[in-house]
């Protein structure tokens, strides 16, 4: 069951790749009354701690797809359901440490029904809320 927030608690943990943490990663949900194709959502802005994370480290991950934003943008047959998470994946050499987290959230999405000039003001919102990392 998703959580009201958009930033969800489950999921939160690094990840790790041959072994070695790569990364982390932490859930979010989609705060709109219905799914959008993959190519409607505009590119993320993540902050951890109060550093900006650079955009060629995140991925997003949909229905168990790993996708970067560029390949996003070109997909418009998928869809982002909204009783489904999406997994954000950051990659950040060691992770995160053990303890709380502050995680910051922005994005922003196109509607078939608004001209694409209206792209900057139809937004999620901004969304903060602290995580505990357990390692």
């Amino acid at each position: 069951m998703l959580e009201k927030e958009c930033i969800q608690s489950k999921g939160f943990k690094n990840t790790r790749v041959a072994n070695q943490i790569s990364g982390f990663q932490f859930d979010i949900r989609l705060m709109y009354y219905r799914g959008l194709w993959l190519s409607q959502i505009r590119p993320i802005t993540v902050k951890v701690d109060g550093e900006l994370i650079a955009p060629e480290m995140i991925k997003w991950e949909i229905e168990g797809v790993i996708y970067t934003e560029a390949e996003m943008a070109e997909i418009g047959d998928v869809q982002w359901n909204v009783l489904s998470p999406a997994t954000i994946h950051i990659t950040k050499e060691n992770g995160l440490s053990s303890g709380y987290h502050t995680i910051e959230v922005s994005h922003r999405f196109s509607s078939s029904y608004m001209p694409p000039a209206m792209d900057e003001v139809l937004s999620f919102g901004d969304h903060m809320r602290e995580l505990l990392l357990v390692e």
